[in-house]
């Protein structure tokens, strides 16, 4: 373990994401892993199929994290291009990967090889293939970028595949505490908390109750157990002090 803090940024890569068509759920499984290996997820976002786009944001967030996650863009279908713009980003040639080929000849006959399932089998040349357990069509890593699947039970499995290798800091606890109190009652006396404990990030997350009335979690994240758990206390301490019933989870 170290104190030095890793980081990370996940690109997400679809214009079927941006339509509103399909709704992302890679993310939040990517930040909860991310933190229980100690890396801090510090940006995301959601880019189209341009292919300068992409090239170029990946360039960018490369060089300002220590690690990048994309996913989407890498199927057999003329919209998949993902790699091919990863190759651009390195000034890499895109080439027919052997060892991906290796995996396809075992899953597929000859006749079965067609030319969109070759598509699957190109990489950026000296890139490391990313395992795929579901539909074995691998994705790769090429740099600090790891490339994967948009099909979130896909990209589970390769991101789990790769989760044990990344080098990280202690792991990211969390802890909530919700109550009923309106964000106006509690907002100074959790800016004051916030204040003394500036190595916890200390979030408050409104909702809508269904039988009607407003309530709230404060959401605390911490590397420091005992300090997490010395601000959660100071929390839940000050709801109970404005009349509210502090649920702690």
């Amino acid at each position: 373990m170290t104190d030095r803090i890793y980081t990370a940024a996940v690109l997400v890569i679809g214009n079927e994401i941006l339509s509103g068509r399909t709704q992302d759920t890679n993310l939040a499984y990517i930040a909860q892993g991310l933190a229980g290996v100690g890396v801090i997820l510090k940006e995301a976002r959601v880019i189209p199929d341009v292919c300068a786009t992409i090239a170029a944001t990946v360039n960018e967030l490369r060089a300002q994290y220590d690690y990048v996650f994309t996913t989407g863009g890498i199927g057999p279908t003329h919209d998949d291009i993902t790699a091919e713009c990863v190759a651009r980003a390195f000034g890499a040639k895109l080439v027919l990967n052997q060892e991906a080929l290796k995996l396809f000849q075992a899953i597929f006959k000859p006749e079965e090889l067609n030319e969109a399932r070759l598509r699957m089998c190109h990489t950026p040349e000296g890139a490391a293939l990313i395992a795929n357990p579901v539909s074995r069509a691998p994705g790769f890593q090429m740099g600090n970028v790891f490339v994967m699947a948009g099909i979130p039970r896909v990209m589970q499995a390769m991101f789990d595949s790769v989760k044990p290798n990344l080098k990280g800091g202690p792991a990211v606890l969390s802890r909530t505490v919700a109550c009923e109190l309106p964000e106006g009652a509690i907002a100074k006396g959790l800016g004051d908390i916030q204040t003394r404990y500036a190595d916890i990030d200390i979030g408050s997350y409104p909702m809508f109750r269904r039988g009607g009335g407003f309530a709230v979690n404060l959401v605390l994240r911490g590397r420091d157990p005992a300090r997490l758990d010395a601000a959660t206390q100071e929390v839940a301490e000050m709801v109970r002090s404005l009349g509210g019933n502090p649920t702690l989870e």
